[in-house]
This record gives C-alpha cells, structure tokens and sequence, in this order.
C-alpha cells in the first residue's frame, strides 16, 4: 500500500518502456503502483470461499496480463484497461475451483455465476415491497429474462450455487462406524447371476454355431469364414478367383451355406431365437 501513486505522464512513459524496449524496471513500478488495484478487486470475491491469498494471486496474473497486452497508444489509462484482465482471471480462477463439475462453459452462465444472487435478491425485495409472493419457477423466469439467459441456465445454476462439492466417503451419521455414503451408490456392473447366465448363454450359443458350422461342406465353410468370421471381410471377387469360380456362383453357394445353418439352429427349437432376439 505504499507503492507509488502514477499520474498519466509517468504512467505512460513506463508503458512504452516495457512495450517498446522490455524494461523490467519499467514493468515493475507499473506493476508495483496498480498491484492495490488488484488486491481490491480480488476482496470483491472472497465471498466465494477461495483463500484471499490465491485470489491475490490470481489478481496479479491479471494485472501482468494487461501491462504485457496494454497499447499506450490508444489514449487510455493503464487502470482502465487493467480491471478487465484482472476481473476475468479472478473470475475463472474462482469458477475453476467451485466444483469438480465444470462450472459455467458458455458467457450466459458466467454471468449467472457471478449475478445471479444478486439479482434474485433484488427481485425478492421488489416483490416483497409490492406484496407479492413470487414462487420458485416465477423467480427463475425473472431472472432469466433480467440476466438474459435460457431459463435451463437459470435451473442449472441454482443447483451448482446450492452448495458445494460433498465427498462420498463421508459418512452419513456422526457415529463412528456410519457408513458412506458411497456405499449407498448403486453398483452399474453386472449381477453375479446375470454374469454366470450370460456366460452360460454364450457358451451354447457357441456350441449351436459349431454345430450348424459342422453341417457345411469345406468349401461352404471356408466362405463363410472369409465373408463373416474375419476382421475384414473378403470381397465375392476375391473368393471367386481363388475358387476358380465367377462372383455370382460365390454368391450362391454363401446363401445356401446360410440357409443350411438356418435349419441347423431352427431344429433347436425357441432357445436359440431367444438367445438372438
């Protein structure tokens, strides 16, 4: 707080000191004078329950931002220019670090992050002066149409700003031994007997297509294995020159392999077309 007060001149002879020869020194006092500008902005988002110290921080960032883009030349005070890259780098700092779930992608949200309360409380104190009672999906179209944001955002938000991230492995009493509430979640994997039936159902179903395999003669069978059983398919072209025989008599022979394999499984009666519906 002791750092020197710049009028305009000084101000703009540091800026084009470090713009036009990268002096350091120059950089520093420029840096060194605005750095209160920078703790007092970062004070306006404490409320958010970041550490004052990493918004510090996240303030200077800023500010060094804006002293390495600044242009002198455009007529504007360093000060003015520099609360916007210091407000934008506190502001992401703050959104990064209030969930684990990405908070506010698009600028509607953002401006939702930071406005909303705000903004509902107004509302609430207009309509409380008026006598009205507003319920909760009056309130949201309000602030929708007041921020200018899809009343989705608005629902969205309200969930995001209800609190902050819990850990699931806290428990859920205040005894010792209360479980977790992670062991409350419900298990997405496969049930031990859903597990034992579908290898019991694969194992037949492999045992029926061997058997309906074993039907065919060899040349019916090698063609089904090039046409379906590899991880890129032979073309009819391809099987018909190695056969010695055109693409349609190829053609052929791979439907009437099919349809005996039809017969083979339909003779095993409604297992099998359970197992492949």
């Amino acid at each position: 707080m002791k750092a020197e007060l710049l009028d305009a001149e000084t101000e703009l002879k540091l800026a084009y000191a470090w713009r036009d020869h990268r002096d350091e020194e120059a950089l520093h006092r420029l840096i060194t004078a605005y750095m209160r500008l920078a703790i007092s902005m970062a004070s306006k988002f404490r409320r958010y329950g970041a550490p004052m110290n990493d918004l510090i921080q996240e303030a200077g960032l800023g500010l060094m931002k804006a002293a390495d883009k600044f242009d002198p030349d455009r007529g504007v005070r360093f000060s003015t220019y520099a609360v916007w890259w210091i407000k934008a780098s506190v502001q992401d700092y703050v959104m990064r670090n209030w969930s684990m779930v990405r908070t506010g992608s698009t600028s509607s949200q953002k401006s939702l992050f930071f406005n909303m309360r705000r903004v509902q409380a107004r509302l609430e104190r207009e309509a409380m002066a008026q006598g009205q009672e507003l319920d909760r999906y009056q309130l949201r179209e309000m602030i929708a149409t007041e921020v200018g944001v899809p009343l989705r955002d608005v629902e969205m938000m309200e969930g995001r700003l209800s609190g902050s991230d819990f850990s699931l492995n806290a428990t859920q009493s205040s005894e010792d031994e209360g479980r977790e509430w992670i062991d409350a979640l419900e298990d997405d994997g496969p049930r031990g007997d859903e597990i034992v039936e579908q290898g019991h159902d694969q194992e037949a179903l492999r045992m029926w297509l061997a058997d309906a395999m074993g039907k065919l003669n060899e040349r019916e069978r090698f063609i089904v294995r090039e046409r379906k059983l590899r991880d890129e398919p032979r073309t009819l072209e391809s099987l018909g020159n190695e056969l010695s025989l055109s693409k349609e008599r190829v053609r052929q022979l791979e439907a009437a392999a099919f349809q005996k394999m039809r017969k083979s499984l339909e003779a095993k009666g409604s297992e099998v077309h359970n197992l492949l519906v």
